[in-house]
């Protein structure tokens, strides 16, 4: 019997190899296959279309291997810099006869993102090029981008209402209180908010009172924006009393944007696709409505970026910041610090520039990077920051590394504090009839005690810490700013400021873009800022993430994302909410570290819910026995 036990073991682990060798063979094909499609095919003359599916970021994030082999949908990143980079190469090239920017399911930005996309569709249509953009129904970011076309089209089924920065924040306390919870947070900064959703039932008047300020100020630079692209739409009179305006049509939305001008023209896809092809041309053999495209993806795989001239580093810094390593669009502090520290080693870069765009996270993780980043300081190397949509909290903290800070008017920035939370469920257990008792030897020992609670000992040493963590920010902030830590103190308490109003307060050195950043970084290096490139210190991606982005590819081509009416966008809104709610739970029952993060960053960009939020907002409901 051992012997045919062992003979069977035998067997079972032979084919047990053999699928893995033939599965490893079969991705390894795969991806070779991808890999070796053309990637220089011929660009013929056309429309260059910007099908934006999803939002536009610093740094996308990497779609796992299985969710793009699965079919598994996840909401698209486009990196700004490619986009910026398409649009500006089109503007001199004779191939591109239009710009096509489809809306429809276009997922936004953070203000400061949008404006320079939106400058860039400005500076296209200054060289006398048509620019024609199609939605069923606009958002405030759609519009922002839309105002800058020779012709807005939106679909007479549909039509478009502004609503401006602000909203309602959830707030947690009173389902805390009813499992029984006990959160304990440990802060400094009277304006640093983030922690209210979980010791308050709403808005604090020192929150009210940053939020209105903030969402003032970047609502005003929206409208400017907006009166800047089309003087000629009546877009106050839509925002002051839009339901006269849609009344006076009797409901028609559409009709209501056409005659304030904030349209050009009332079409479904078909005859905006029959507008486009009087420019761009079109094939007769294929249905009503088409025109001929130039790729999004092929045309900046066909623009590349330089590679002459001497080298800037630049180091992205995006998303959360976290402790230890993680992948793109999460801004992990070991594998940023990594990348820095490497790509010093090289000993070829001139100058570094920081591209910081993150809500903050975790203090440790943000001082390491800015520890690295201090490396180049060694070595003689200029420091530029350059902010893009988003530098607050643990974003700001990294920036204090730079020689000079570069940020937009519309920026998110400062938010200059820290806070701790311990969540403990001694009155959660109870309510269930378990308690907690045992031995301790000292005033420290078991704590903190997720079972029994805090003790005063424990909750000094907490609040000290943060307070001395506070401190250190302070100081910081104090020495790369040249001002006193008194007034640091003063514009910080976690207050989060426009890029604007921080340019004033000495918290931003000067307005500018990315390439503004690197010609200053070069200039700084005693180089000329036209013969210079940019070398990105990120880490490679593996084989398998370039087959999930190659898989990703094949949908780019695939024309119209499914259409939504404005109720269809407020739906859509509100279902991120309550999957950002769910997900607010599960961090805070998971959460660490001293943390420095923004709360009203949230609200002003992208959905910050995730695909594990959204995952996780599905299993309830199916548990709650609603099917989506």
């Amino acid at each position: 019997m051992k012997l045919v036990r062992g003979a069977w073991k035998l067997l079972v682990a032979i084919k047990d190899g053999l699928v893995l060798v033939a599965m490893l063979l079969f991705f390894g094909l795969l991806f070779a296959a991808l890999a070796a499609r053309p990637g220089k095919t011929a660009i013929g003359d056309g429309a260059l279309v910007l099908d934006l599916k999803g939002s536009i970021v610093e740094q996308p994030e990497v779609q796992a291997p299985y969710e793009a082999l699965s079919g598994q949908e996840s909401p698209k990143q486009y990196r700004l810099r490619d986009i910026v980079r398409a649009i500006d190469t089109a503007r001199t090239d004779d191939r591109v006869k239009v710009l096509v920017l489809d809306l429809d399911g276009f997922g936004g930005g953070y203000p400061a993102v949008i404006q320079e996309v939106a400058d860039a569709v400005a500076r296209f249509r200054a060289t006398k090029k048509p620019v024609l953009a199609y939605a069923t129904g606009y958002t405030d970011s759609d519009y922002r981008l839309a105002a800058n076309a020779s012709e807005i089209w939106v679909n007479p089924m549909g039509g478009s209402l502004f609503t401006g920065p602000g909203g309602n924040q959830l707030y947690y306390k009173g389902l805390i209180d009813r499992l029984g919870v006990t959160t304990h947070v440990y802060k400094v900064g009277r304006y640093k908010s983030f922690v209210e959703p979980y010791t308050r039932s709403d808005q604090s008047p020192e929150a009210r009172e940053a939020s209105t300020a903030l969402y003032g100020s970047l609502f005003q630079q929206w409208r400017d924006s907006i009166a800047k692209a089309r003087p000629k739409a009546q877009v106050a009179q839509f925002l002051s009393q839009p339901d006269r305006m849609i009344l006076a049509t009797n409901g028609d939305v559409a009709r209501a944007n056409l005659n304030a001008g904030i349209v050009d023209r009332l079409g479904d896809r078909t005859a905006f696709g029959r507008r486009v092809a009087q420019i761009a041309g079109f094939d007769e053999k294929k249905p009503a409505g088409n025109f001929r495209t130039i790729s999004l993806t092929k045309w900046i795989d066909a623009h590349p970026l330089p590679k002459k001239g001497g080298a800037i580093g630049v180091v992205t810094v995006a998303g959360e910041i976290v402790d230890g390593e993680a992948g793109p669009g999460t801004a992990a502090g070991d594998t940023i610090a990594k990348a820095v520290l490497k790509g010093l080693a090289k000993g070829d870069l001139k100058a570094l520039v920081v591209r910081v765009d993150s809500p903050g996270g975790s203090a440790l993780a943000s001082e390491r990077i800015r520890l690295a980043v201090l490396e180049a300081k060694r070595k003689g190397l200029p420091i530029i920051v350059s902010m893009g949509g988003l530098a607050a909290s643990g974003g700001y903290w990294v920036s204090t590394a730079g020689d000079t800070i570069f940020a937009e008017p519309g920026t998110i920035t400062g938010s200059i504090g820290i806070f701790g939370i311990i969540p403990t469920f001694e009155k959660t257990l109870a309510k269930i009839g378990i308690t907690a008792d045992g031995v301790k030897t000292t005033a420290l020992s078991g704590q903190p005690d997720l079972y029994a609670g805090t003790n005063p000992t424990v909750d000094a040493i907490l609040q000290a810490a943060i307070e001395n963590g506070y401190r250190q920010f302070v100081g910081r902030v104090a020495t790369a700013r040249k001002m006193t830590p008194a007034r640091v103190d003063a514009i910080g308490q976690g207050r989060v400021w426009d890029g604007g109003t921080a340019r004033q307060l000495g918290l931003v050195d000067r307005f500018g873009t990315l390439d503004d950043a690197i010609a200053e970084a070069a200039r700084r290096a005693k180089l000329d800022p036209q013969d210079v490139h940019a070398v990105y210190l990120e880490k490679e991606p593996g084989w398998a993430a370039k087959l999930a982005q190659s898989l990703n590819r094949e949908d780019e081509d695939e024309a119209g994302a499914p259409a939504g009416d404005v109720f269809a966008r407020v739906a859509a809104d509100r279902r991120a909410v309550l999957s950002q709610a769910i997900g607010d739970v599960r961090r805070l029952a998971a959460g660490g570290s001293i943390q420095a993060r923004c709360l009203e960053c949230g609200g002003l960009g992208p959905s910050q819910s995730g695909a594990a939020d959204a995952r996780l907002l599905d299993l309830v409901l199916a548990k709650l026995g609603f099917a989506r």
